[in-house]
């Protein structure tokens, strides 16, 4: 049910938006996308591997996916100011614990609080905040919400180098620190309202109302409720695998092919400009169809670029279209993450809804990139693996398929 239009009214949209905005290109770029460029010197430092080094960024996705559901129900109980605003200063602590760490020992324990930070920072807690302030213009400002985080990584793979070049990783992380507590700690306070909008409690049933999206089935509808989650959260927890898999292994893939470096490195380099063409595409001309209509053409795209990369097979153009398409499917994919549950099981609790489905999807986030280095170290061939991801990605269309045939069963029961 919507909020009243009169706890909305007071809002800037535009405002909130736009510092959401700004907040979720320093938290994507300091706490997710850095350890692309930061990890050799790190390993270098602290005399680690990069195996070792990654792992411990592995291990703060797993937290995120183990705090995502009690930060979810903080966001619903609290409001998106208050926790968000903390996440701010966790994300501040937890880079400064990185940068001061001595061994492996502080190192993990940094990553490990930037994990919790990550779940109070990225993607969905700020869809869980906008959501208690937005109302029915929530889709269009999700949307423009995410043309924002779509710059993260083209602001802060440059940044990082350029600091990390003329004063160390170390440095650099208490720059990043920085921006946590004196850019994204003041928007967070200026930009949501103190208290959350309260949405009144849904009445005619209790899917429309998921404290606990996954109810005790007593019933036919909430026995399809229950069933609408596990395969929405299943969808989202393997495409977030295939997601996690190309940034980690697409250049070795691309390049395995028999591509030149250069022309891999063009071809990988289209993905962040189509994840906000893919966006642009979806607030113009798809604003009109349903959430779930979207949906599944994005997974549908995802699924034609992975058999793009798994034919590319040394071939330029057909490797650009891969990136190409999987870039923009994958930009349409972050609004679909927020969109489709908002539209499959309304907004009250929404915040614990959204922290629900993130929990598998953080987690297939972390074991993605180590799985598949190990199946290459068992000998598969990185020509081999884009099939594998062909697999997952027509798994993870399946099940949305079959989320959206409960979703039909959960209407038809009431």
């Amino acid at each position: 049910m919507a909020p009243s239009t009169q706890a909305h009214a007071s809002v800037n949209l535009v405002w909130v938006v736009s510092a959401l905005g700004i907040t979720q290109i320093i938290a994507w770029g300091s706490l997710y996308y850095t350890i692309a460029v930061l990890a050799g010197p790190m390993a270098e430092s602290l005399g680690l591997t990069l195996p070792v080094v990654f792992g411990a960024f592995s291990a703060s996705l797993v937290v995120s996916g183990l705090t995502a559901a009690r930060i979810g129900a903080a966001i619903d109980r609290l409001g998106g100011r208050p926790v968000l605003a903390g996440g701010a200063i966790a994300s501040a602590a937890a880079l400064a614990l990185i940068a001061i760490a001595p061994n492996a020992l502080v190192f993990y324990a940094g990553w490990a609080l930037a994990g919790v930070a990550m779940a109070a920072n990225l993607y969905d807690a700020a869809f869980s905040a906008l959501s208690q302030v937005s109302g029915s213009r929530y889709r269009p400002a999700l949307t423009a919400l995410t043309l924002f985080g779509g710059f993260a990584s083209t602001v802060f793979w440059p940044l990082a180098w350029y600091l990390e070049s003329r004063f160390g990783w170390r440095v650099t992380l208490f720059a990043f620190a920085g921006m946590h507590l004196l850019i994204n700690l003041p928007l967070f306070l200026g930009a949501l309202p103190r208290t959350a909008s309260r949405r009144p409690s849904a009445t005619a049933s209790e899917v429309r109302h998921p404290t606990d999206p996954l109810p005790a089935a007593r019933t036919d509808t909430q026995r399809h409720a229950r069933v609408l989650f596990l395969w929405l959260a299943t969808a989202l927890a393997l495409i977030s695998f295939v997601v996690s898999a190309i940034g980690a292994h697409m250049v070795s893939m691309l390049g395995a092919s028999g591509l030149d470096a250069a022309t891999v490195i063009l071809a990988v380099s289209l993905i962040g400009p189509m994840q906000v063409v893919g966006r642009i595409v979806e607030l113009v001309f798809a604003r009109n169809l349903r959430a779930t209509t979207v949906g599944l053409m994005s997974f549908f795209t995802m699924w034609i670029g992975m058999l793009m990369l798994w034919q590319a097979n040394g071939i330029a153009w057909l490797a650009f279209a891969a990136a190409c398409t999987y870039g923009a499917a994958n930009g349409v994919m972050t609004i679909v993450r927020g969109t489709v549950p908002a539209e499959l099981f309304g907004r009250d609790a929404y915040g614990t809804l959204m922290g629900r489905l993130a929990q598998p999807a953080f987690l297939a986030k972390a074991v993605a990139p180590v799985s598949l280095a190990l199946l290459v170290g068992q000998g598969v061939e990185y020509e081999t693996l884009p099939l594998i991801l062909v697999a997952l990605a027509g798994l993870a269309m399946l099940a949305f398929v079959l989320a959206l045939r409960s979703a039909r069963r959960t209407e038809t029961s009431r």
